[in-house]
């Protein structure tokens, strides 16, 4: 028997365990699902926003409810504003545990003072939704006459924007933790040292491990866009060829990653550490639920060379803007780059005990 075959047989082998594990299949399959569901029914309503600020119960509070009502116009295109009316101490609560965005205290007459967390992007809009409410009903003239157009376009939205992401993250979790988990587990059982006495290559028992994780991510990729296509409305307007190529690149830089922090690890513990320590500063800044623009400038280069940032990067350019293959030519180098560095020094470190 060639030595070729060894590659195939524990390539199918890996194939074999994994669908024998529902509670993997779930995760690798069905929760990616859900969190696009959930976040896609949150950021997809086409109600107009409102939001609720407490007005602490003095004696002007009732005017100030009478004024700001009379001021809100659902078909305005304005933010709407609901009031709870709530005592001083109760006020202080809600908005040290986060339950209100913004506290208006009545002052004098036509006059309050606003208490909220300028961190939180939501009690400036509250602010800014009340105070214009307030001074509308106070008799303040918009001298511009301004328009609204209502970005609801499919390719424009948040779920839009989100899909490729979620696309992105779970390449990154199959990598990492489909392939780092699987390795270390073996270690503990002893099971790498069987593997070790066989004539068996090491590159075919790591070249396995990377052709089923590919196999794995096709069925993964179609869900999750059909998802967005059939439930959400979401535009392909690049090739999907090339949708499919950026996945498959940037999975095997994932898992040239997983290979890596696994190649030495002993325990699970260690190997978990590894994982987050690796995971969670892309979870955080490759700009998958929101810009990483957002970043001061000094870091962008650092969030730009991350392998989870150019694989949604270009999975947004090609699905949402058609982009082509040259457009997305430094995504794909950067991510073949990170797969075969990552491979190579996996290879030569790889310890079987």
């Amino acid at each position: 028997m060639p030595r070729s075959s060894s590659l195939w047989q524990l390539y199918l082998a890996r194939l074999r365990e994994f669908y024998r594990q529902p509670a993997r299949i779930f995760w690798v399959y069905g929760f990616p699902i859900v969190l696009a569901v959930v976040l896609g029914l949150a950021f997809n309503s086409g109600a107009p926003e409102v939001v609720v600020v407490d007005v602490v119960d003095t004696g002007e509070a009732r005017t100030i409810f009478g004024l700001v009502a009379s001021a809100v116009d659902p078909e305005d295109g304005r933010v709407g504003v609901a009031l709870n009316l709530v005592g001083p101490e109760e006020a202080d609560l809600r908005l040290q545990r986060g339950q209100t965005p913004l506290v208006v205290e009545p002052t004098g007459p036509n006059a309050v003072s606003y208490r909220y967390d300028p961190t939180r992007p939501e009690a400036l809009a509250a602010r800014a939704a009340f105070d214009d409410a307030y001074q509308r009903a106070l008799g303040r003239e918009d001298v511009a006459e301004t328009t609204n157009a209502i970005i609801d376009e499919p390719g424009s939205r948040y779920i839009d924007f989100l899909i490729p992401g979620l696309i992105g993250v779970n390449a990154m979790g199959g990598g990492l933790w489909g392939i780092g988990f699987l390795l270390v587990n073996f270690r503990i059982g002893k099971l790498l040292k069987r593997f070790q006495a066989t004539p068996m290559p090491r590159r075919n028992f790591l070249l396995a491990i990377l052709g089923a994780r590919i196999t794995f991510l096709i069925p993964d990729l179609a869900i999750l866009l059909t998802l967005g296509v059939v439930g959400f409305g979401m535009p392909i307007r690049g090739n999907l060829g090339l949708v499919i190529l950026m996945d498959v690149v940037g999975a095997l830089a994932f898992a040239g990653i997983g290979l890596l922090v696994a190649s030495r690890a002993q325990t699970t513990e260690t190997v978990s550490g590894l994982m987050n320590l690796v995971m969670i500063p892309m979870w955080l800044f490759s700009g998958v639920f929101f810009s990483y623009e957002r970043f001061p400038e000094a870091m962008l280069p650092f969030i730009k060379a991350l392998p989870l940032t150019q694989l949604v990067d270009g999975l947004r350019r090609v699905i949402l803007e058609g982009a082509g293959l040259v457009d997305v030519g430094s995504n794909l180098l950067v991510l073949a780059t990170w797969a075969v560095v990552t491979f190579v020094i996996a290879l030569r470190i790889f310890r079987w005990n």
